[in-house]
């Protein structure tokens, strides 16, 4: 028993805070880059930009529908085999998107597998953790650096692919982002979580959990928000490399340009997380009856 408790006490909320982040550094500054893949590889493969173009919209849509799901089977077998399982199929989407036969199957690497990767490695099973690691007070500012990190992977990660690209080509580039990847799963054991049962646990059915979801105006109003971000963050990020090239511009023109995105993201995110620290904080000095008090008691 005491070995077991030991063996348990490095997943300390600061240790799970530094592994998540660098779980949503490595997933979402390697996916950031794939915009810059679309000039050499449909060049080289005498592909359609359509063809590539539909392969990360299907990777979108994957992670998005996805995500409910990831979230059902970590609630049954735990987050920590989710984004265990999220990497390995990122790192294959990679392995398997460097071996391009034919548009379908660069569809069913870089849309369906990556995307499914994307659910269990990104912000929806990451951020699941980190509530339950900390206390009310504590989580606007740990969601704030956390997505920080995510953002941080763009501004560090864009560079790093751009000079794969540049001296072994978008193979290597491809074989050496997966092996970048494979990080992620040491980094998974922090995810894993006690899993004890406890009385005073709310207890909710995924069927339950979803209409209570989709029927509070606010999740939704933040869901179409999300959508509307997605669409145009990823849609920016794919094609601006390859029109600056069309435009007679460097590639280091289109990297900066979505490192800067990176950068500014990472100060307001971190802001914002700060902020909602704040007003936390302040409501804590409000009257019960000013205060909006969230299922687990605590004031947001």
């Amino acid at each position: 028993m005491t070995s077991a408790v030991s063996r348990a006490d490095w997943r300390t909320p600061t240790a799970v805070l530094i592994c998540g982040g660098l779980i949503l550094t490595l997933g979402l500054g390697i996916r950031h880059g794939f915009g810059l893949f679309l000039y050499p590889m449909t060049t080289d493969l005498h592909w359609s930009r359509e063809t590539f173009a539909l392969a990360l919209a299907v990777q979108n849509l994957v992670w998005g529908l996805g995500q409910p799901f990831a979230g059902m089977i970590a609630d049954k077998y735990g987050a920590g085999r989710v984004v265990a399982g999220g990497a390995l199929m990122y790192v294959l989407g990679l392995l398997m998107m460097a071996h391009p036969g034919s548009p379908w199957q660069f569809i069913l690497s870089a849309g369906v597998l990556i995307g499914l990767g994307l659910t269990g490695v990104t912000f929806s099973m990451i951020n699941g953790v980190l509530g339950r690691a900390y206390p009310p007070e504590k989580r606007s500012m740990v969601f704030g650096i956390a997505g920080a990190a995510g953002s941080f992977g763009q501004f560090a990660l864009l560079p790093l692919t751009q000079t794969l690209l540049t001296h072994v080509g978008w193979y290597g580039a491809l074989i050496t982002l997966s092996c970048v990847g494979l990080l992620m799963l040491p980094l998974a054991f922090a995810m894993v979580e006690n899993r004890a049962p406890q009385a005073h646990v709310f207890k909710q059915s995924a069927r339950e959990a979803m209409g209570e979801a989709l029927g509070h105006r606010g999740y939704v109003l933040l869901t179409v928000g999300f959508f509307v971000c997605g669409f145009q963050v990823v849609f920016v990020g794919v094609h601006l490399p390859a029109y600056l090239s069309d435009k007679g511009m460097a590639p280091h023109v289109a990297v900066t340009a979505l490192m800067l995105v990176g950068l500014f993201n990472i100060i307001g995110t971190y802001l914002t997380g700060w902020l909602g620290a704040v007003g936390w904080h302040d409501q804590r000095h409000l009257p019960d009856a000013q205060r909006v008090v969230g299922r687990s008691g605590g004031a947001w």
